[in-house]
């Protein structure tokens, strides 16, 4: 009998536990969401926005991080309005290069709205994350000048293979946790757009 009961406390405790990380992860506010989409665009976040971040890492860098694998990133990230939902939606596209191989890699993702953590301080995009926590979160820093991404677990396909379908999976590592990558020109990330009509908007932009 006491077994039956032990049992039956671990369970409630894990559900409880369930619940208390889906509440952490709630959708902000809209003006919350509001405020970080025009913290993330510079602005309201209109259909075809970009905000567009960079990092090539240095020798110094990688020396003091020997096991991260990127030694390059760029993350595009991008609006669109879906008229069958009447909504703005929001992707990413990531190009890595690695330290220790030719190339360069990239995927394209869906993001969730704006959510907040459980400390209600870090708002963030959950982009491709499923029950397990894999697939990529973006915040930005204090000073809007960097994104924070972390990618749990991600697909990149190298570009010059486009016809292949073969993936190889970008996970967080030891030293492959969290990137922070800066602010750039919208032009910087313009070899991530494939669509010809989103390259020319980019370039009035």
């Amino acid at each position: 009998m006491k077994r039956i009961i032990v049992v039956v406390a671990l369970v409630a405790a894990a559900y409880a536990g369930l619940i208390v990380s889906a509440l952490a992860q709630e959708a902000v506010s809209k003006a919350k969401a509001a405020a970080f989409d025009s913290r993330m665009f510079g602005g309201p976040a209109l259909a075809n926005a970009h905000a567009c971040f960079v990092r090539r890492y240095d020798a110094e860098h990688l020396a003091q991080h020997p096991k991260q694998k990127v030694s390059a990133m760029k993350l595009l990230v991008r609006t669109e309005y879906a008229p069958d939902d009447k909504t703005i939606n929001y992707s990413y596209r990531i190009g890595v290069r690695y330290r220790d191989r030719a190339g360069d890699f990239d995927t394209i993702g869906y993001c969730d709205h704006a959510i907040a953590t459980e400390n209600g301080r870090d708002v963030h995009f959950e982009c491709d994350v499923d029950c397990e926590g894999v697939g990529l979160t973006i915040a930005l820093s204090k000073d809007d000048k960097s994104a924070i991404a972390r990618p749990g677990h991600i697909m990149v396909r190298d570009r010059s293979k486009p016809d292949e379908d073969q993936r190889e999976a970008l996970s967080a590592g030891a030293d492959d946790k969290i990137f922070r990558v800066d602010r750039a020109d919208i032009s910087e990330c313009a070899e991530l757009v494939t669509d010809q009509k989103e390259l020319a908007a980019l370039g009035h932009k």
